[in-house]
């Protein structure tokens, strides 16, 4: 059994932000594969569903130690999808354990459950001023970066599978090869996806 966690703020007001990428993949992920409807529970969210012969559940962030208590999960089978400042807007990157860079939301996991969980980091970029960082992470996508987020959501849920077996170096290829597949090679400068 695995615990995959989408990390964001709660509520409507923070639905589309930066900061809810981890969201969004996460609910990507449980349309694609079917899952069942959401529930309260573990003072989050929880869906779940089978990915192959594997069941995987989704929670907020600050219940991922309960119920990774609750259902005997290891920290090496919690899998954490997240926004990350330093990957260039539709890049994404998987590694067990590492720094929290400064992210709340795994500052706070790392404190519960260890640090030897992985990390689907998903790129949001950076603002360019470490003093608009807050702003930024909490403003929505702008509507011209909505289809590689989109197309970046689509290409995680695809490719759970491989992340559900451990092949983590293979997740990763075949998420970068869908994005550059869209014309998503460079997303650095947003909104202008290259012509094919």
């Amino acid at each position: 059994m695995l615990l995959l966690v989408g990390l964001g703020n709660p509520g409507a007001r923070y639905a589309g932000n930066r900061h809810n990428i981890g969201f969004l993949a996460l609910d990507g992920i449980a349309r694609l594969l079917r899952a069942q409807p959401w529930r309260q529970r573990f003072h989050g969210e929880v869906a779940e569903a089978v990915i192959g012969q594997d069941t995987f559940m989704n929670l907020s962030g600050q219940a991922v130690a309960e119920a990774a208590r609750f259902y005997k999960i290891e920290p090496a089978n919690v899998i954490v999808f997240h926004d990350e400042l330093d990957l260039a807007p539709g890049k994404l990157r998987v590694k067990l354990g590492g720094g929290n860079a400064g992210h709340n939301g795994l500052r706070s996991i790392t404190a519960s459950i260890g640090n030897e969980y992985r990390r689907v980091r998903m790129g949001i970029g950076h603002p360019g001023d470490k003093a608009l960082v807050h702003a930024y992470v909490l403003n929505d996508f702008a509507k011209v970066e909505q289809p590689w987020v989109e197309d970046l959501i689509r290409a995680c849920a695809d490719h759970v599978a491989l992340l559900a077996a451990g092949d983590d170096g293979h997740f990763q290829t075949k998420v970068a090869l869908s994005m550059d597949q869209k014309g998503w090679t460079d997303v650095a400068r947003l909104g202008e996806k290259p012509s094919n």
